[in-house]
């Protein structure tokens, strides 16, 4: 039986417990086309949806839901509500012991500690260096998703903490294979830097200055979405494989059938 596939929403919906939320619908490729509304969408978590979001997720028709938080990642925020009928699946894109100090830094450390690690450049080069791991080192993981929504994984929404990060190179990596131009994919990127999107800071620090504007300003390359990230999974890409074709086909091992399938199932006109 064919799965009839919901109209994207007109407007964008004022979800209560599930930041940056968005079908990416609408994207054109650089060969005329565009991603179909209601196929993809990408959020922050979902273990804080109210009943009144879950209700909403679920006329979406979702098929599966791809969480790309680690361990430590759905300890401190919990798991994901259940949504009727829908798949939910974790793949981890980072490792809970890769970070977990420098995080739990970032939550409790005092503003000697957030001066010492972050200050200058220090921070937006972790988040640089973040992402080409993302991209370089996590392979089999978004072959799988790129698989999967081949297969029969749509419509799907990907996500991870802040929706940012993992999630926004998740998609970036799912919309470059089928085509989507690289501008349009930035363009929906720093969409996350939203004030109404953006993920809620939160330290459990009792020092006067836990919130101030010098530690804010630390902590801000953490929870930008910032183009220079982007282009470093991108420029990875390219130094690695040589071509994002290349990256594809021996990185991912997507046949172009595959990809094929792929964008028949994301774009609009395509067969």
């Amino acid at each position: 039986m064919t799965q009839e596939i919901p109209q994207a929403p007109t407007t964008e919906p004022e979800l209560s417990g599930v930041r940056n939320f968005r079908d990416v619908g609408g994207l054109p490729t650089v060969d005329g086309l565009r991603v179909r509304g209601g196929r993809l969408f990408r959020s922050g978590h979902l273990a804080h949806a109210t009943a009144a979001d879950a209700a909403f997720l679920t006329t979406l028709g979702l098929h599966t839901v791809f969480d790309f938080r680690n361990a430590g990642d759905q300890k401190l925020e919990g798991p994901d509500i259940a949504l009727p009928g829908v798949r939910n699946v974790n793949i981890p894109l980072t490792d809970p012991a890769d970070g977990a100090e420098f995080w739990k830094m970032v939550r409790d450390g005092d503003l000697d500690e957030l001066r010492s690690a972050l200050s200058g450049t220090k921070g937006a080069d972790r988040m640089i260096a973040s992402y080409r791991e993302v991209v370089t080192g996590r392979t089999a993981e978004h072959s799988r998703v790129l698989h999967a929504l081949a297969e029969d994984s749509v419509p799907a929404l990907m996500h991870c903490a802040a929706g940012k990060d993992r999630a926004g190179i998740s998609i970036a990596v799912a919309l470059l294979a089928v085509g989507v131009e690289r501008d349009a994919i930035e363009a929906d990127y720093l969409k996350s830097n939203a004030p109404h999107r953006r993920y809620r800071v939160r330290r459990t620090s009792s020092s006067a200055d836990a919130m101030s504007p010098e530690v804010m300003e630390l902590l801000s390359p953490l929870f930008d979405a910032r183009a220079d990230y982007l282009h470093a999974a991108f420029d990875a890409i390219g130094t690695t494989w040589g071509s994002s074709e290349r990256y594809f086909r021996e990185g991912l091992k997507l046949t172009d059938e595959t990809r094929e399938r792929l964008r028949g199932r994301l774009l609009e006109g395509s067969a």
